[in-house]
């Protein structure tokens, strides 16, 4: 949570729309500068003057619903200060140069109905008891 005069001086900067988008989604008020976008939509933004260490980078989801899996792996290393510059800057970031890359970013489908189960190929050793009632005379 932020300060009365940090929230203020970021609510001029950005604006009553913005002041609330920000509030809903994060809880909080940034102002800084913005990055870059991903082909999802996601928004990347940083600022260096006002904000505490490690708090300088953030991500305006284009999604209600997010999830951090939702992320490319090169804005995920800026995301979590493993690189300095972020992925339209570094060449060795950037995806799709490579031929042995999977062309599109996967997220994470853990606990959805689009998740891997595995399955058993084998014969089971017992076989479930199924009751048969006799008719009555």
């Amino acid at each position: 949570m932020s300060t009365i005069l940090r929230t203020l001086r970021n609510l001029r900067q950005i604006g009553i729309k913005e002041y609330a988008h920000q509030m809903q989604y994060m809880g909080d008020t940034k102002a800084g500068t913005y990055i870059a976008s991903d082909k999802y939509g996601n928004k990347y933004y940083e600022n260096q003057d006002d904000e505490l260490p490690l708090r300088t980078r953030w991500i305006d989801y284009a999604q209600s619903e997010y999830d951090p899996s939702q992320i490319e792996p090169g804005w995920h290393a800026w995301m979590s200060y493993m690189v300095d510059k972020p992925p339209t800057e570094d060449a060795v970031l950037k995806t799709g140069q490579r031929k042995w890359e999977i062309p599109e970013h996967r997220p994470n489908l853990t606990m959805t109905r689009a998740a891997f189960k595995t399955y058993s190929t084998t014969k089971p050793k017992t076989n479930a008891w199924a009751p048969v009632a006799k008719v009555r005379e």
